[in-house]
């Protein structure tokens, strides 16, 4: 009869009391439980030493290469103020403060597990994924509303995010009480001010960024355009397009908003700012090699002009102005644009297709005619030259 787990040392016991008693013989007695001859000693030997019939631990006397208590209850203590981080970022937030002789990231993440940190789910959805970005800081932001949520005072918070594309660097989380475009430009004003423009702005096609109508051009991308910025809008329900964003979103959920509660929009406001500055100079970027976002972002050297110049079109354009109705007469024909462009000039061009002509506000184009269906085929925004997505057909 083979020994059973929940009975090791009933049986252990049973076994040697019917060797002393020389019910049978050993090697018989052995072949009942299932056990070798030396097992069989082995427990014996035990039995008259005084020792309990329980199995001996495993672990060796001493253990030279344990991480000390000290080194693993900091390691744990950073963990509890930042318990979204994993241990490879732990360990470097531990080295950029200075710490040294620290265990490798496999030590780290076995005292996480050792101590209830890790969950089975967690482990599971840590899959890696491969990762692009812009060749170089302000080559294009990423912007976005992260869901909005109630304070205790009753109000709602719309919380605005920018980042650059290429650092992960964090330009703005700004507490706002709703989605409309003169708080977002106050921002804008503000971040073009503290680092400069982009070339580039990726955002979604919501307020206030795109319209939710057919036209494609709303007053904040003219407001762009006039800066010299182009605008790109990610494909609609396709929110990976915007991949960099939404990881932040989610990180800011993890690492903030989740099971806490804010008073009012100077506390969130506070506690945004206070988020920022360790995301963009403390917390280790995996997709950055474990630097910090403010290692790898530069201002820009693109400036906001004092005003903005009246737009020249050379003369292989054909000037129209735009009606505040939105507008353009060509030809006898009405097509509408947008209202965003009402009152604006325009540049209108052949295009290389027979039957078509293009349009343009300062150097985008904007949208493109079928003269001969008299409609509006395109209403969306390319830059003239060097567009980064095309080389657009002029």
């Amino acid at each position: 009869m083979p020994w059973k787990d929940k009975t090791v040392e009933d049986t252990r016991e049973g076994f040697i009391k019917r060797i002393l008693a020389k019910e049978k013989s050993k090697s018989a007695l052995c072949r009942e439980y299932g056990i070798s001859r030396p097992t069989g000693d082995k427990w014996i030997s035990r039995y008259e030493n005084g020792e309990v019939m329980k199995n001996r631990s495993r672990a060796p006397f001493k253990s030279p290469k344990k991480t000390n208590k000290e080194t693993e209850q900091m390691i744990l203590d950073l963990r509890k103020k930042h318990p979204a981080q994993g241990a490879t970022k732990l360990k470097r937030m531990l080295e950029n403060k200075g710490k040294k002789n620290l265990p490798c990231n496999s030590t780290v993440n076995a005292i996480l597990k050792r101590n209830g940190c890790i969950t089975k789910e967690a482990s599971e959805a840590a899959t890696p994924y491969k990762r692009f970005e812009k060749e170089l800081p302000n080559d294009m932001w990423q912007a976005d509303f992260k869901g909005d949520f109630l304070l205790e005072n009753k109000e709602r918070c719309f919380p605005l995010c920018v980042l650059d594309d290429h650092s992960r660097f964090n330009l703005c989380i700004d507490a706002k009480r709703n989605e409309q475009r003169i708080p977002v430009i106050e921002s804008f004003k503000r971040m073009f001010s503290e680092n400069g423009m982009p070339k580039i702005l990726l955002c979604d096609n919501g307020n206030p960024w795109g319209a939710s109508q057919s036209t494609g051009i709303t007053l904040f991308e003219v407001w762009l355009m006039d800066l010299g910025i182009l605008t790109i809008h990610g494909r609609i329900r396709h929110p990976q397009t915007q991949g960099k964003e939404e990881k932040f979103n989610g990180n800011l959920t993890r690492e903030l908003l989740k099971g806490n509660s804010f008073k009012d929009f100077n506390e969130i406001q506070c506690r945004f700012d206070e988020y920022r500055l360790f995301y963009n100079n403390e917390r280790p970027h995996h997709s950055l090699d474990l630097d910090v976002p403010a290692q790898h972002y530069s201002k820009s050297s693109i400036h906001v002009p004092e005003e903005i110049e009246e737009w020249k079109y050379v003369s292989e354009y054909e000037v129209r102005t735009i009606k505040k109705t939105g507008y353009l007469t060509y030809k006898g024909q009405g097509y509408y644009l947008s209202e965003s462009l009402g009152g604006l000039e325009i540049g209108v061009k052949p295009s290389s297709t027979d039957g078509f002509v293009n349009l343009f506000y300062r150097n985008f184009k904007v949208a493109r005619i079928d003269l001969i269906e008299r409609s509006v085929v395109s209403r969306k925004i390319y830059l003239a030259e060097n567009d980064p997505r095309f080389e657009p057909r002029i």
